[in-house]
């Protein structure tokens, strides 16, 4: 996207993260081929400090594309039967997977199994961890953010963090609030030469009358802009507040500015990918009732009073009354969630018992599926058929094929919980009807792409007083220093000289704006699969030599490492106004695609329509109490997406 030689970016540094992927992990990969998935875990370098592309990584999709192409049995071989038997096997080592092994373990005792296609646990809560050049270790989340709302949790939820040895109070001590405060830094805006003639950062502290006529936006978009931030005219004067709020929550938010309220184009350029982090999708996509949630400006003079219109999407009412701070964090993310998770199951496979060690101490990934283990996990090994041994109705196992090393074997489960994506499921069995199908075919999750770069200090920030920026119309819309949270005897970066993570977001939408989350996810994953890392790491490194201009930054010397985590099918689809009208009357799609079958239970973000921690852990305990039956006394647990009704008062 721009004009600095590859050179003057680092491009030409062997550092780490390239040598690794383009030698090391080739000459590791031949190595290991030999080895079954427990042993080569061990063997290779511990999963969490690999850098370059993660996440969905090369490796762990293409068993799925071949099933997908109707490629995979023409050339798999002969399936061997392992002898294995288990009481439940869960398709999927992510949060939910891993907690309705956990419920299963509580209420029904017995043998588990987990099987995962990926190198780590925890599906999109995700560990990185990096070294950097002066000894000390920082550690990231890849995937899955942070415990977003401990008020709205379900009975179920509290129950089962609180046995995993997860007291969200204790958040409050360990995220340093003040952080940004205390060493005077501030949010910014890049703006970038393609977009708006040069390249600026204008910090965006105090009234945007302050800070505004600092932009290179022209003129009106200048005067508009102020308006809209400071002092929203009523766009929809004259009519009634009922009026205007059915208007709005079909009036996409890009709409609204150029339509509605005649603002410059400059201003959807600005504001675009606003709501991508929340919603998954653009303003062009957004309604004006999401887009007044997330905190878009425009709204304040329309009278639109302060209760929970019913077709907000999930994430809006959520951020429309959300009682508590965002500090629910673990240096790691929801990593740390799964790392309990695992704990509780294999208590060998990670030492302490404390929150704290959760965050420092080291998986041993050698002990997850040994054959002593009540619960094991293993990694490495995508599912790929899963049907009752006889007549549905009757039958008192099902077989599972995975492939290991190359080689379709088999395991027998008494009860099986598939907490894997929606999408994936009609390509494992035929025992489902075509309706079910096509709900299950439904949920396009949202591609998305979090990346890490280790700085080895944050001087540039600091100069600059900020901790961030936004860069409207950048290939990363979104940069930050990572979240300033302390855990036992990991310490969060005090001084400028200290090194830090930034962490870039993007969510990957393609094709013509202004359809819907669906379609664009569709065609965003398509090009997302066909970016390299060289081209992700230029875009980074270009990105942060610009809007870090005149700071004294220079990224060919200051960039330590850098871990990208693609995600191509990333965070569960949401239903969201104005594409699905059936929300929130319903009947939802979710309802028909997650219904059990004989003594097989769905579980996953997915099947709550909602892409969060607690979703994934609330469909888990359904799965699991749906198995189990009336046996099992699980606690009350959320089936209906977002936050409760009754706490919104709907």
């Amino acid at each position: 996207m721009t004009k600095n030689s590859d050179r003057a970016l680092g491009m030409d540094r062997g550092i780490t993260r390239r040598d690794f992927l383009n030698g090391a992990a080739l000459a590791l990969g031949a190595w290991t081929a030999g080895l079954g998935p427990a042993a080569r875990a061990a063997a290779s370098a511990y999963p969490p400090s690999l850098t370059g592309l993660r996440g969905q990584h090369d490796g762990s999709f293409e068993v799925m594309h071949a099933l997908r192409d109707g490629t995979f049995w023409q050339n798999a071989g002969p399936v061997q039967r392992s002898g294995e038997t288990y009481d439940l096997v869960v398709v999927g080592a992510g949060i939910s997977g891993l907690a309705a092994a956990h419920f299963f373990r509580q209420h029904a005792r017995g043998r588990v199994l987990l099987l995962d296609n990926h190198d780590d646990i925890g599906g999109h809560a995700r560990r990185n961890e990096f070294t950097a050049s002066n000894g000390r270790t920082l550690i990231g989340y890849g995937g899955s953010q942070s415990l977003q709302t401990p008020s709205y949790f379900s009975a179920a939820v509290k129950q089962l963090l609180a046995d995993v040895g997860i007291r969200t109070e204790k958040f409050r001590g360990y995220y340093d609030a003040r952080w940004n405060e205390r060493h005077g830094l501030g949010s910014a805006v890049f703006f970038r030469k393609e977009d708006f003639g040069t390249d600026r950062l204008v910090k965006t502290t105090g009234k945007a009358a302050q800070w505004v006529p600092a932009t290179p936006l022209n003129e009106s978009a200048r005067r508009q802009l102020i308006e809209l931030m400071d002092a929203p005219r009523d766009y929809l004067a004259g009519k009634s507040r009922a009026e205007k709020l059915e208007l709005l929550s079909r009036t996409t938010y890009a709409d609204f500015l150029t339509g509605i309220a005649r603002m410059d184009t400059q201003l959807v350029t600005l504001f675009q990918a606003s709501t991508t982090g929340y919603f998954g999708v653009g303003i062009d996509a957004t309604t004006c009732l999401d887009a007044w949630a997330n905190g878009n400006p425009g709204f304040d003079g329309m009278d639109l009073g302060d209760q929970v219109y019913p077709s907000l999407s999930p994430s809006g009412r959520l951020a429309f009354t959300d009682p508590d701070p965002y500090i629910f964090h673990f240096p790691d993310g929801n990593a740390g969630v799964a790392r309990a998770l695992v704990r509780a199951l294999i208590p060998g496979a990670l030492p302490g018992r404390s929150m704290e060690d959760l965050a420092t101490a080291k998986l041993d990934y050698g002990q997850l599926d040994r054959p002593g283990n009540t619960t094991r996990i293993r990694l490495n090994a995508p599912v790929v058929r899963v049907r009752h041994v006889g007549d549905v109705a009757q039958a008192s196992s099902v077989e599972i094929t995975y492939v290991e090393n190359g080689t379709p074997r088999t395991v027998a489960a008494g009860n099986v919980v598939l907490a894997c994506w929606h999408r994936v499921i009609p390509y494992l069995t035929d025992e489902l009807s075509p309706a079910q199908v096509q709900a299950l075919d439904d949920q396009q999750k949202i591609p998305l792409i979090y990346t890490n770069v280790l700085l080895r200090n944050w001087q540039s920030f600091h100069k600059l007083g900020i901790h961030g920026f936004e860069a409207p119309g950048a290939f990363w819309p979104q940069t930050s220093i990572d979240f300033p949270v302390s855990m036992g005897s990991y310490r969060f970066a005090q001084q400028p000289s200290d090194p830090v993570l930034l962490h870039l977001s993007k969510v990957v939408l393609a094709g013509e704006r202004g359809r819907s989350a669906r379609e664009q996810a569709l065609d965003g994953r398509r090009l997302l699969t066909a970016w390299t890392f060289d081209s992700l790491e230029r875009e980074i490194r270009d990105l942060l030599a610009r809007a870090l201009s005149g700071s004294g930054f220079d990224p060919a010397r200051d960039i330590e490492a850098i871990t990208v985590n693609r995600w191509s099918h990333g965070y569960a689809y949401e239903y969201m106004r104005p594409w699905d009208a059936y929300w929130p009357d319903g009947p939802l799609p979710i309802e028909t695609a997650r219904r059990p079958w004989g003594r097989i239970a769905i579980a996953n973000a997915d099947s709550g329509a909602y892409a969060y921690a607690h979703s994934a852990i609330d469909q888990a305990a359904r799965a699991i109490q749906e198995l189990l039956g009336d046996g099992a006394r699980i606690p009350p647990h959320s089936t209906f997406p977002g936050p409760p009704r009754e706490l919104l008062g709907l």
